[in-house]
């Protein structure tokens, strides 16, 4: 087919960083949130350097002004996905640069102005949002359907922030609407904003869902879950505390995670061991903080763990352990830290030991 670009660009400045013409017909748009007020001019220098490895089709401007800088016959480098960006138009608009990245109403408006342009141009009669990455990816788009994506679909991110994905229905419903198509949506698992008396359990699904220092994007990453089940203690902004204390996980994503019913109890430390035994919950540091994580007391599994398979509780001081390390008894490096972590020492406490020793 011919591709066309948008007749409401005013600003124009092609970047370098695209992979040439796309694979894939176009039938995805995908909004960006730039974090920050940048106008179509900032953004235009922000792409053009071949460094920068990235870029977009269209940029939209606090003002409302439409640039671009990737055709539409090529592939953006935008979405952390190729995949995606061979069959998207991809738009970076201008949002704050906190949480949750709202856009003014000026730049929404134009947004939903240039995805109406660009169905039109491309032959789409709708705009659907199928509610998750796992429904937009089973989804099969007609010939005259639209659907949106988003870049945390593919990357550890909040892209295009919760303040526009939590409108990407009604984004669509505009688009539509003024389309002239019908406005009913595929089947979604929609933005989840109402939840049960906590404490309450999380079923995480991905591998990646981090868990931060304070309930914003904001937070410091203080690590990633892993998939399983996770009991939430308090409930802020739609972001969910952990019962061990180590942070906070984004709850309002059904891709990222489900929501179950309030529980007065979880499992016992036999229950929990016997799952480590079976090898639920990993090995090693991974083991470690995925039990605390989930509100477990990692030692107190261990030492259950230890009983079960008839390991002994250790009989030597830490100095005699340490001085067995140094004489090279206990192997080195990952090695050593399991054999002593599964004879029952605490590890942290020999080696600092045998640090202490070294020394002198």
């Amino acid at each position: 087919m011919a591709y066309t670009n948008s007749p409401l660009v005013v600003y124009t400045k092609l970047s370098p960083n695209h992979s040439g013409q796309r694979t894939h017909s176009i039938d995805r748009i995908t909004p960006h949130c730039v974090v920050g007020q940048c106008s179509v001019e900032t953004l235009g220098n922000i792409f053009y350097p071949s460094s920068r490895q990235a870029s977009c089709q269209y940029g939209i401007g606090p003002d409302g002004r439409v640039g671009m800088y990737v055709e539409e016959k090529n592939r953006s480098w935008c979405s952390s996905s190729n995949a995606n960006d061979q069959r998207a138009v991809t738009i970076e608009c201008a949002s704050d640069t906190y949480h949750p990245y709202a856009m003014n109403s000026t730049v929404y408006a134009r947004l939903i102005d240039l995805c109406v342009d660009i169905c039109k141009r491309n032959g789409k009669k709708k705009l659907l949002w199928p509610g998750s990455k796992e429904a937009c990816e089973a989804y099969n788009p007609k010939s005259d359907e639209m659907i949106l994506t988003a870049h945390r679909f593919y990357a550890n991110k909040s892209c295009p922030g919760d303040w526009l994905y939590s409108r990407y229905g009604d984004l669509a419903a505009q688009v539509t609407a003024r389309l002239g198509g019908s406005a009913t949506q595929p089947a979604t698992g929609d933005t989840v904003t109402s939840f049960p008396a906590v404490p309450f359990t999380v079923q995480v699904i991905v591998d990646d869902l981090n868990y931060r220092s304070e309930p914003s994007m904001d937070g410091k990453v203080n690590g990633q879950t892993g998939k399983g089940v996770f009991t939430i203690v308090e409930v802020k902004d739609g972001w969910g505390r952990l019962k061990s204390g180590v942070g906070w996980i984004w709850l309002e994503n059904p891709a990222y995670c489900t929501v179950n019913k309030t529980t007065s109890s979880t499992k016992t430390v036999d229950e929990i061991a016997k799952e480590v035994l079976n090898g639920v919950w990993g090995n090693g540091e991974e083991r470690k903080q995925r039990l605390t994580a989930a509100g477990y007391d990692y030692s107190a599994v261990q030492a259950k763990v230890n009983e079960l398979m008839g390991a002994t509780a250790p009989t030597k001081s830490i100095d005699e352990i340490a001085r067995e390390v140094i004489a090279g008894k206990w192997g080195n490096g990952t090695d050593r830290k399991n054999r002593l972590t599964a004879a029952g020492y605490d590890y942290s406490v020999v080696q600092n030991r045998v640090n202490q020793i070294l020394k002198k």
